[in-house]
């Protein structure tokens, strides 16, 4: 069990909407103590879209609800670090200015819409619940409101399907509907837990480009999750890249894509599929991620790293810039090729 020591983080020096430092969430059992988010640092610019990837299990989720505060606590502990968004320390507010915040300022749509929406409540009654809660618009008004987002978010008929239950709606009906819940009060920030799981590509694409679509209306900021790299290349500005808790590589996308500076980073990369380059077999990530109870020391990717030495697995390391604008946990950034 290994928490890697805070260090001094600088971000960027541009303004930014959010700006996640130092942020450590544990969850505390009997068998000992998890570094879901172990010591993370992201920022996020006014109207950008930062892509967060890794393989589940790295703490991608387990960092959008800390930002909002939504963990049970227990197990779950938030025991350092700072949540600044727009000038505010998150982490330091009360339970009553959090609820200000959530859905108002902060949208997020989550991962599994079927288990993410009440199934005794029409989603009428969910889109206008924000409404009613932030803005104090009831009645007819929010009615009216709500079929006009589910209008903007593509659902065919809105006028009679807003009086529908969830479980009449199909997986991106549903995915649609919990769109235009995070969208009602218009935030300036959307956390999006990877969208578009469990929809076919069709389906994929049309919500992605719906949010851009959002986005580019309102000028509110993304925090995007996704296994995908591919929709994370298309539709990202930065992006920061988690393993085991923690924070290893974050970067303009371009950087990131073309200019790897962490091997995990690399490892995930080798794994796509690419149309121009005709292999018999993709190259697998050799190895198991670690087990969170029992962290090495210093590099938590050292044992399925191909260009570790001895001073991985003892150095903790923890974010750091090492080229201009781009950001490693990485000992020895030069050795990656």
């Amino acid at each position: 069990m290994t928490q890697v020591k805070p260090q001094p983080f600088q971000a960027p020096t541009p303004p930014h909407l959010l700006e996640v430092r130092g942020l450590t969430t544990e969850f505390r059992s009997r068998t000992g103590t998890i570094f879901a988010n172990n010591n993370v640092s992201i920022w996020v610019a006014p109207g950008k879209t930062l892509g967060i990837v890794g393989e589940s299990g790295s703490g991608k989720s387990v960092l959008c609800r800390s930002i909002l505060r939504l963990l049970p606590s227990p197990p779950a502990h938030i025991s350092s670090g700072e949540v600044n968004f727009n000038g505010r320390d998150l982490l330091k507010l009360p339970e009553s200015e959090m609820q200000k915040i959530r859905g108002a300022d902060v949208g997020m749509i989550f991962q599994d819409p079927m288990t993410s929406l009440n199934p005794v409540w029409t989603i009428g009654d969910q889109i206008t619940e924000s409404l009613r809660i932030h803005k104090g618009v009831r009645g007819r008004q929010a009615r009216e409101i709500a079929v006009g987002l589910l209008t903007q978010v593509g659902i065919p008929s809105p006028q009679s399907r807003i009086d529908e239950y969830p479980h009449r709606l199909s997986g991106g009906m549903r995915q649609r509907v919990m769109i235009a819940m995070a969208m009602a009060c218009q935030p300036k920030l959307l956390l999006a837990d990877e969208p578009t799981t469990a929809l076919d590509v069709t389906i994929q694409d049309q919500i992605l480009a719906l949010m851009i679509q959002l986005q580019e209306q309102t000028g509110m900021s993304i925090i995007l999750i996704s296994h995908d790299m591919g929709i994370v290349a298309e539709t990202t500005d930065w992006v920061a890249v988690m393993y085991a808790g923690r924070v290893v590589e974050m970067a303009s996308t371009m950087s990131v894509f073309n200019r790897p500076r962490h091997p995990y980073t690399v490892g995930l990369l080798n794994s796509i599929p690419r149309m121009e380059r005709k292999v018999d077999r993709l190259e697998p990530m050799q190895g198991q991620p670690p087990n969170l109870l029992r962290l090495p020391k210093g590099c938590p990717f050292v044992e399925r790293c191909p260009v570790a030495t001895a001073d991985c697995a003892e150095t903790p390391v923890a974010l750091r810039e090492v080229e201009p604008g781009h950001h490693s946990a990485c000992l020895y950034p030069e050795r990656i090729q």
